[in-house]
């Protein structure tokens, strides 16, 4: 835990952070000054809207004249009126009461590199009716954009760039010291809080749960992935050994509350290295231990007078409870939200996670690729899914198997242009960040599972725009969900060639193909690169190419340079497993091309010169 400092000691922070804050109103002044000359006579269209969401904007007009502040959320501002002067974004007392509900508000900030996440995360809630809200923004661009598309949105005055904040940078923990200061600066307005992350998302309206813990000064969310209840009562704080998450937690404007913050504030702001959950658990755990009389669900925290509650994470979940473990499944419990925390990919991988579980809007472009979609049923024999014990072989054996199928699909997606749609993707064992035993002890995570594509793949990567000349041309590709996502349009789902392999000499390869269109094309396998591209050449408008499997689909590409290429592509394209117990080096790379290797075997390095990913 980071040194204390006393009041004076850190004055000349809060001067620095302070100066800088007006410094910031001084850009954005400039900024809404130049924006002021153009009027907003075309606001982007906010995401499409679902019933429930309709319903929000249909709402009977306030008793007071519309406002930005109490304007329905997701209706632009008029047309042809002018951008509002930096003031009338500042946060204030009016404009959480504008907004409030039931004494309540829920908060969420970011900059511009999370504007699909923001947008996702507001949608959500007024899907379900909730529109108490308000989205604080860390940079200009991002407050115009919330701004034209009917997003309750105030200046931070942080001035941050726009770009992405990778877990650990010193942008990363900016925003950490920015939630503390948000907390500090909306507390003494005396509404309840509910701050969250911008990479969580809610499935259910939290505030009638939340409601049912009237005494409770805080409840936070947690990294528990072994559930102390069954049903949705609060987690049974004595067995709670995960730390507190600050990704999702509520705060109730009394007293010790206002007493944590302001300590946690200034312990942040006392060490600009310190992570803020770090310094937040820290400060709860001062004192802890004490249950509330007559509320043993609540534990008295901090300085011995904060009464704090630990929201179930099988409902509140994690990253690894909703996706891996899918705790609420199995105790047949409603999901109130999930934080896509325990992964692997940045940014990159919690969008694609939430694209897996069909929770994240994207805009209509990404439904309907322009060259169409390539999908396939993978193919896996029981033995590999069900036989034997879940072990590092048997689960290295599982996933090279699919690993061999998704290459060849992968090499057929860049020779017809078209997006892959990658398929479903099965393991024996959990990946984190340490040994374990194939999967944590007390867990509910079941064997095989099906496992996110994080897992083992490096989506990151995936997504970035490699030197072309180097690496070949870039393969586009989508979420195993998303042929069955809602929002994928109807001539995308009805427009479906299917594809068969068929031996090369059987009589019913060689028959004439496709005198049925309700029939599938039938395909030689290893097929070579020209009669891929003759075959399916006359199938261009057709959205999407299914085929039936991908075992010996491909017989290579023609040219050695462009296969060195695509080589150098994917072998980047996977991660590896975590870990093996009791070893210094226990994780192990995938490679991509396992199987030209004789007498492959899934072995952590023995030294630290032999770890490196296989390509490298």
């Amino acid at each position: 835990m980071g040194a204390w400092c006393s009041g004076e000691s850190t004055k000349p922070v809060f001067v620095g952070i302070y100066g800088a804050v007006l410094g910031g109103f001084a850009v954005s002044a400039l900024f809404f000054l130049l924006s002021s000359f153009s009027s907003l006579s075309t606001p982007p269209l906010p995401l499409p809207t679902t019933p429930a969401a309709a319903a929000n904007l249909s709402r009977s007009a306030p008793a007071l004249p519309e406002t930005m502040y109490n304007r329905p959320i997701w209706k632009p501002p008029p047309r042809e009126s002018r951008m509002p002067s930096p003031r009338a974004f500042r946060l204030t007392r009016d404009m959480v009461a504008a907004r409030a509900r039931d004494g309540a508000i829920v908060v969420t900030f970011g900059n511009y590199a999370f504007l699909d996440f923001i947008l996702t995360w507001v949608r959500h809630l007024t899907d379900l009716g909730v529109d108490n809200l308000l989205v604080g923004a860390m940079d200009t661009k991002l407050l115009r954009e919330l701004y034209l598309r009917g997003v309750p949105v105030f200046d931070m005055g942080s001035r941050m760039a726009t770009e992405d904040a990778g877990w650990g940078s010193p942008t990363f923990h900016k925003m950490g010291r920015e939630k503390v200061l948000l907390i500090n600066a909306l507390l003494p307005f005396g509404y309840e809080l509910l701050m969250c992350d911008t990479d969580m998302v809610w499935l259910k309206n939290p505030l009638p749960y939340l409601a049912r813990y009237p005494d409770a000064d805080l409840l936070t969310s947690s990294d528990q992935v072994i559930p102390t209840v069954t049903d949705d009562s609060l987690e049974n704080w004595r067995e709670v050994t995960g730390a507190f998450n600050i990704g999702i937690f509520h705060w109730r404007p009394t007293e010790p509350s206002k007493r944590l913050a302001k300590d946690w504030k200034d312990l942040v702001l006392s060490d600009d290295k310190l992570w803020d959950q770090n310094a937040f658990n820290d400060l709860v755990h001062k004192v802890f231990g004490q249950p509330v009389e007559g509320q043993d669900d609540l534990v008295y925290s901090y300085d011995g007078k904060l009464k704090l509650g630990v929201l179930p994470a099988s409902i509140f979940c994690s990253g690894h409870t909703y996706f891996v473990q899918g705790i609420y499944k199995q105790l047949h419990l409603e999901p109130y939200a999930v934080h896509t925390t325990f992964q692997y990919a940045g940014t990159e991988g919690k969008r694609h996670r939430l694209r897996e579980a069909m929770l994240f809007f994207d805009r209509p472009s990404y439904y309907d690729s322009p060259g169409g979609f390539l999908s396939f049923k993978p193919n896996i024999p029981k033995s590999l899914l069900l036989d034997g014990a879940h072990t590092v072989e048997s689960h290295f054996a599982l996933v090279n198997y699919q690993l061999k199928q998704i290459r060849t699909a992968l090499a057929i997606a860049s020779l017809l242009k078209r997006t892959l749609v990658m398929p479903p993707l099965w393991c024996r064992l959990d990946r984190m960040w340490f040994g374990h035993p194939g999967v944590m002890e007390g867990t509910m995570t079941r064997q095989p599972f099906l496992c996110p594509m994080d897992h083992v793949f490096e989506v990151h990567v995936m997504l970035k725009d490699l030197p072309k000349e180097e690496f070949g041309p870039h393969i586009d590709f989508r979420e195993y969900s998303f042929l069955e996502n809602p929002s994928l349009p109807q001539e995308v789902k009805e427009s479906l060639l299917e594809v068969q392999l068929c031996d090369d000499h059987s009589s019913r390869c060689s028959a004439v193909n496709r005198t049925d269109k309700h029939r599938p094309l039938l395909l030689p396998r290893n097929s070579t690169e020209e009669k891929l591209l003759n075959i399916f050449s006359s199938y261009k408008s057709v959205k999407t190419i299914q085929f039936s499997s991908m075992v010996d689909a491909f017989g290579g590409f023609a040219d050695a340079a462009v296969e060195m290429k695509f080589r150098d592509r994917v072998k980047r394209y996977v991660g590896l497993w975590c870990c093996v117990e009791f070893r210094e080096i226990g994780h192990i790379y995938y490679d991509m091309y396992w199987d030209e290797k004789p007498g492959w075997k899934p072995h952590p390095p023995e030294t630290r010169e032999q770890d490196h990913p296989p390509w490298s």
